[in-house]
This record gives structure tokens, sequence and C-alpha cells, in this order.
């Protein structure tokens, strides 16, 4: 059974149930960072861009909800970035 919380930190996990044995992964990313970076785009200015609403962006950012796979490349590409380069995916056994 696949498992999903969120830590105080705000970051988005996941987990397998205890029995199966694996352990908990954490999605992060640079989001806020490339934002501003990319002329301080807002998050509705993003938003737009993908195809969401400005809480999805809000949620993401703060780690509170991880992305589907076509919006994660989405946003990549709208910095004209590699998915690698805007989410990363660290697990404890990693």
């Amino acid at each position: 059974m696949l498992l999903f919380w969120f830590s105080t930190a705000g970051e988005a996990k996941m987990a397998k149930s205890e029995s199966s044995g694996e352990r908990s992964r954490t999605i992060k990313n640079n989001i806020r960072r490339l934002r501003f970076e990319n002329g301080e785009m807002t998050q509705q200015k993003l938003a737009d861009k993908v195809g969401v609403t400005r809480q999805t962006i809000i949620a993401i950012e703060a780690g509170k909800y991880a992305p589907s796979l076509p919006l994660a490349f989405r946003i990549a590409r709208t910095f004209a970035l590699p998915i690698e380069k805007v989410f990363q995916y660290e697990g404890e056994d990693s």
C-alpha cells in the first residue's frame, strides 16, 4: 500500500507500507528560485503557462503536492531545463 504525507518542513513524502520494507522518499524542487531567476516570474504567470491554478504552484513549491509527470515536464520546459534540474527525488536509501 502506498502512503503519502507531508513533513513538518512541508516536503511531500511517499512510502510503501512498512511491511513492504521500502523507505520514505522526498520530492524537492527549485521552482521558487527558478521563478526569480527568470524575471521574477509570479506564481500566477507560471500557473498560466503550465495550465494549473496558482494554488497548485504554491502547493508544489511548498512541497505539499507532488506534480503529475506531465505537469512536472511542462514546468521544466517553461524554464528550458531538464526535469532533474527542477525536481529532485531523494530517498533515504539513495
